[in-house]
């Protein structure tokens, strides 16, 4: 395949508002190296992630320019040498990518690409990357969740919450979700949360207390550390454990709180999943799709061109509801 092929890509030169995502059409599609797939990309995900690299507040910058993006799926163009579990025509999604998913074809190390069930469309394909391996991170591998125990979701109806709470549900958790809308709350309850409360309500805490009576949460997996850790640690059960999925800034907390209850706060970050884990989890979630217990929801859809409005509405939105796609 000649080098000198040309594609649509999202562009950022340099860090900023959403307005530096560029629309270029005259990017060289990239070459799959050793170990790497070349994949022709149908949807890509977008995640709040993407928004504080683009911005430049996040702790890791890539070198300018670049293409953002983590999550795409796609149908494999070629392999480089040495790739034995995929080929060219096979259905796959990515956990990451080399040369940027906002793009017509991307460049993935093999260990991050994935089969996409046939059961689900490219749409969800693209909402299974980062949201379905952050939760079983968050819920199994650091917070060691146990069937039977209670997880509270914050910010439930969001990529990552839709997949905690079916996640949680499969793997018979008591299932308590939060969101800031009714249309949030209904989607919660449908994606396999137990009961929904309106993070928005005064006193709402008041409410999952008592839902739990007054025993506590075992399991919090938090999206806005910065607005909520300290009511989670009031909230937790003896031993409970709090997993850190998203923080928007910093927070005063008392650590006493977490002395009383001898409990956990813990940060999540996929960057840090060895390569076993990576393994055990893509295991895990192929037979979950497959048998048709996790299905991916997918939020609002926007072509490429319009990245830049993903960007501004993932997170100025008042509710999330799904995982927010962009289409080729």
């Amino acid at each position: 395949m000649s080098g000198s092929r040309l594609m649509r890509a999202v562009r950022v030169s340099e860090f900023g508002a959403p307005s530096v995502l560029r629309l270029c059409s005259d990017v060289s599609v990239p070459q799959p190296g050793h170990r790497q797939v070349l994949i022709r990309v149908h949807a890509c995900g977008v995640n709040p992630v993407e928004t504080y690299i683009r911005a430049g507040t996040y702790s890791r910058k890539p070198t300018l320019p670049y293409t953002p993006g983590t999550d795409v799926a796609g149908v494999v163009e070629t392999v480089g040498e040495g790739v034995v579990a995929v080929k060219a025509g096979d259905r796959v999604f990515t956990t990451a990518t080399e040369s940027g998913a906002y793009a017509e074809f991307t460049v993935a190390a093999d260990d991050c690409v994935h089969k996409l069930p046939d059961a689900l469309d490219f749409t969800q394909g693209a909402a299974i990357g980062i949201p379905y391996f952050t939760a079983y991170r968050a819920l199994i591998h650091k917070a060691h969740s146990k069937a039977g125990e209670t997880v509270l979701i914050h910010g439930a109806s969001g990529g990552v919450g839709v997949a905690a709470c079916q996640l949680s549900r499969a793997l018979g958790l008591r299932v308590l979700g939060t969101a800031g809308t009714p249309e949030g709350m209904k989607l919660v309850l449908n994606n396999g949360a137990h009961m929904a409360f309106n993070h928005r309500e005064e006193g709402y805490t008041d409410k999952i207390m008592e839902a739990t009576d007054d025993r506590g949460i075992d399991v919090i997996v938090e999206m806005l550390s910065n607005v909520n850790l300290s009511k989670d640690l009031q909230m937790l059960a003896y031993g409970g454990r709090v997993t850190v999925v998203g923080s928007r800034g910093p927070i005063e907390i008392n650590p006493r709180d977490t002395m009383a209850k001898e409990s956990s706060i813990m940060g999540v970050a996929l960057f840090f999943a060895t390569p076993e884990e990576k393994k055990e989890c893509s295991a895990l979630l192929y037979a979950l799709m497959e048998a048709g217990w996790l299905r991916p929801v997918v939020g609002s859809q926007y072509p490429l061109e319009k990245a830049a409005q993903a960007h501004h509405d993932i997170i100025e939105s008042p509710g999330a509801a799904g995982k927010i796609v962009l289409t080729m």
